[in-house]
This record gives C-alpha cells, sequence and structure tokens, in this order.
C-alpha cells in the first residue's frame, strides 16, 4: 500500500501540482511532506498525519516550516560497516521523537 501511495503521490507532484500554482502554506510542501511521511513511519500513522496536515494548509492557519516528526527505536536498529548515502537528517526533539530533514546534498 505504501508503494501505491507514493506511487500516487509522484503522479500528483509530476503532472498535478501545475495546475495548483505553487499554493501550499508549509515547507516541506504537502506532497513532499506525505513521501516523507510514508518513507518513515507506518501507512496508518502516514494516512492521518498526511490528511491532518492537508486540512491544515489553508488560509486560517499560519503555515510556515512544518517538518515531519518520526519516532526511532534505536534498540533494534543494526550497525553495519559499509559507506552509508545519508538521504534524510534526523534532528532529535526529545523524548524519542525526531523532526526528518531531506539531505538536498546527496543529489550533487
Amino acid at each position: 500500500m505504501k508503494k501505491v501511495f507514493s506511487l500516487l503521490i509522484n503522479f500528483y507532484q509530476k503532472y498535478l501540482s501545475i495546475l495548483s500554482h505553487g499554493s501550499c502554506r508549509y515547507y516541506p510542501t504537502c506532497s513532499e511532506y506525505s513521501k516523507w511521511q510514508f518513507e518513515n513511519n507506518s501507512f496508518f500513522k502516514a494516512i492521518y498525519l498526511t490528511i491532518t496536515r492537508i486540512l491544515r494548509c489553508n488560509q486560517l492557519f499560519r503555515g510556515g516550516l512544518d517538518y515531519p516528526k518520526v519516532r526511532i527505536n534505536h534498540k533494534n536498529k543494526k550497525i553495519m560497516h559499509k559507506r552509508v548515502i545519508i538521504k534524510y537528517w534526523f534532528v532529535p526533539i526529545g523524548d524519542g521523537y525526531f523532526y526528518v530533514i531531506k539531505n538536498w546534498e546527496r543529489n550533487k
């Protein structure tokens, strides 16, 4: 299901977002935010957070920076000793929660 929604988001970004004239009030945009949520959270949590974000993207809310927040359990992570390509930076905000920030240098 995650892959299906990711493909739908990619389709929206490529073909349909041209019609909206860049009207998102947040950074990252709502479609980019939802893509990051699907990559870093469970399916149902990503759906819930995406829907609440889209509902907040209107004139009644200020907008601004709104990075996705994820909870990471470090106990089950295995350490791998190889060259790592960093796709996202996880910035701690306390109590095991992190902001997700995309690494733009990776594309160069």
